[in-house]
């Protein structure tokens, strides 16, 4: 529609989504220019001259971009676009070709840069961060990974980087070295683009600038549109786009201090961006990050107690180091999550002291009390505690709970290198062997997943995962609830037992732009708005409240309770009167969940280390409010989906509406 305004006098658009496509026809519609630009429902390595487009044309315009710059697919569909769509290229400055004879991409190219940095909340995603969990030593556990590569060289088993906005990660980050740059590119030169994927791998020394733990490399770049305009992604910059993370793996972190420098490669052998932390120099010596090796030392001078114990640090067995077991993101952040497992570890080991009690009362009529002080001689499973953990992907509750001794536990555990970590943990933590099982190798398939552990036997205690990563209650969590309490034995628990959802009134024009086209004027004039706003969702997900930009309109207010272990103590729908601290206008209600155990012992979704992220219900209708004004919150629970809507309340008083 741009070109079309600006004079373009045919214009072709194509779109692989069905919906988008279908998307597209709707607005230039809307817009008047129906009859002028043709939208092909294909993908542009399919499109031929003549059957689909008359003739080459003298420009493309694409976005395919993302964070990592060539991760959709850019530099392919500009080689087919070079070869099958577009005019020749201008040669030279000497040559004089008619405008219209040749051919240009808009953007005509980039400059990527780089930066290395150390973020706490980078490394407990991506590597183990604590010696103990819970009850636990995870010394046996092995090299643990985030399915993010961190090597120069392909992996199709790995992704080639992550994303995220710097400028929101939570505790912030510390530049380790200036920026850098790292690659330019030419998006009108099919040459260049053709041979990016051969280029030699880059190698670029980086001047430390100050001291600090190695945990990432970012990557960010300027697109240059033409020869006067360009845009940004750097970290400072207010875009649509993350900056894409290259973490820093290994069993052990490293220092930096200035005076090292940092070698850093760059490649993009497989069409995508690839920077790898390689090496530190440091007084003359070359220090491998890759843990294969170290280099001889490049002066004479004998190296300081500091270097040896650098490289004592990083050396290990190379089989190690491809033996690795790859947990997600957010498998890795809850293992780091020790006051989490802690909380875990005591809830559980009262449960089980409680039951192991009323066991032994029960038995002291047949004159053979159980033995509960060695784990080892409890053979007779009949006399067994039973615990199951259903918990979604790698958890080690099954292990904590088997630690107390006198339980059989059964993990959901799925992957085969998982099992082997919860083995070696079980084996090195003086756990019995059967005292530890995977359930989901004994049921046919999921949905059987809640059934009891044997004809005669009822469950002592059954964990629940009852939020997913993204700040969500888990689908389908209440009749898994009230299916686990039909197989506990008398005394038995569900953990958790209760959930606490609590929300807060902030006004935060972040979340209104992030979740709707607000109006026209962001598009230029252009009419899209009403028509792409259908697929508004209400719940934005994967929040972190502690840096969203936002004014507090209220104090924090319990909304909802979800009762796991007495179903008759729930209900679908609540409302709650909250009173505005602020004026101003509540545009959303973040809110996230204390996940109380047991009576006593609790966790939030909230604490600065969970694994979890926050949700917001952002309203569509933004609400004006006067500090001391009363608004009213409907909130209701439908298949597990939290929904909540406001109204300013005239009757004043802290109660239910």
């Amino acid at each position: 529609m741009c070109a079309k305004k600006a004079g373009a006098d045919e214009v072709y658009a194509c779109e692989l989504s069905k919906t988008m496509y279908e998307l597209a026809c709707e607005v230039v519609a809307a817009n008047g220019m129906e009859g002028s630009i043709k939208i092909l429902h294909m993908k542009s390595l399919e499109m031929e001259v003549p059957k689909d487009i008359p003739h080459r044309v003298s420009l493309v315009v694409t976005e395919t971009v993302d964070a990592g710059l060539f991760g959709e697919g850019i530099i392919e569909s500009l080689i087919h676009a070079w070869h099958h769509l577009l005019l020749p290229p201008q040669r030279g400055e000497n040559e004089f070709r008619e405008q219209s004879a040749t051919g240009r991409v808009i953007p005509a190219g980039a400059t990527v840069f780089g930066m290395a940095f150390e973020c706490l909340e980078i490394r407990r995603h991506h590597r183990l961060c604590v010696s103990d969990v819970g009850s636990l030593s995870m010394a046996a556990a092995g090299e643990l990974r985030s399915p993010v590569s961190c090597s120069s060289e392909p992996d199709d088993s790995m992704e080639p980087y992550t994303t995220e906005r710097l400028s929101r990660l939570p505790g912030g980050y510390k530049p380790l070295t200036e920026p850098f740059t790292a690659l330019n590119i030419d998006f009108n030169n099919v040459e260049e683009l053709e041979g990016l994927s051969s280029r030699q791998v880059q190698q670029i020394r980086l001047p430390v600038i100050q001291e600090g733990e190695l945990d990432a490399l970012a990557v960010w770049f300027q697109l240059h549109l033409d020869e006067e305009s360009s845009l940004s992604t750097g970290p400072q910059e207010d875009t649509c786009w993350e900056q894409a993370i290259y973490p820093v793996h290994g069993t052990r972190a490293f220092a930096l201090k200035p005076h090292d420098e940092l070698v850093v490669e760059v490649s993009c052998r497989d069409a995508y961006l690839r920077l790898c932390a390689v090496a530190v120099v440091r007084d003359g010596h070359e220090i491998r990050l890759d843990l294969q090796h170290a280099k001889t030392p490049i002066s004479n001078a004998n190296p300081e107690a500091e270097l040896c114990s650098a490289l004592a640090c990083l050396q290990t067995d190379q089989t190690q180091t491809k033996d690795f077991c790859m947990l997600e993101c957010s498998e890795m952040a809850l293992l780091n999550n020790q006051d989490y497992h802690q909380r875990f570890c005591s809830a559980l080991a009262k449960l089980i002291s409680r039951l192991k009690v009323k066991c032994e009362n029960r038995q002291q009529g047949s004159g053979v009390p159980p033995d509960f002080t060695d784990p080892a001689n409890s053979t007779d499973c009949s006399d067994l505690l039973y615990v199951l953990d259903v918990s979604e992907g790698f958890s080690l509750l099954s292990l904590i709970a088997a630690s107390q001794g006198h339980v059989k536990a059964y993990s959901s555990v799925e992957k085969n290198k998982q099992q082997e970590v919860l083995r070696r943990l079980a084996y090195s933590n003086n756990i019995p062997e059967q005292h530890l099982e995977f359930w989901l190798n004994n049921s046919e398939d999921e949905q059987g997943m809640l059934q009891r552990p044997s004809r005669e036997k009822l469950w002592s205690a059954i964990i629940l995962d009852c939020v997913e990563t993204c700040g969500l209650i888990r689908q389908k969590l209440m009749e898994k609830a009230s299916l686990a309490r039909c197989l506990l034995e008398e005394g038995g628990r569900v953990f958790p037992e209760r959930i606490v959802v609590h929300g807060m009134l902030v006004e935060s024009d972040v979340l209104l732009l992030e979740s709707a086209v607000q109006g026209q004027e962001p598009t230029l004039g252009f009419n899209i708005a009403p028509f792409i706003n259908q697929f508004t969702v209400p719940v934005h997900v994967f929040l972190d409240f502690s840096t969203l930009q936002c004014r507090r309109l209220s104090e924090s207010v319990e909304l909802f309770v979800l009762d796991l272990m007495d179903a008759n103590a729930n209900y679908t729908n609540r409302e709650v009167k909250v009173q505005a601290t602020s004026s101003g206008r509540i545009t959303a209600i973040p809110f996230w969940y204390h996940i109380f155990l047991d009576q006593e012992i609790s966790v939030s979704t909230l604490s600065q280390n969970s694994h979890w992220k926050q949700a917001a219900v952002v309203l569509q209708q933004p609400l004006e409010v006067r500090a001391g004004d009363w608004v009213c919150l409907a909130v209701k629970l439908h298949k597990s989906t939290i929904s909540i809507s406001a109204s300013v309340d005239n009757v004043p008083g802290p109660m239910e509406c």
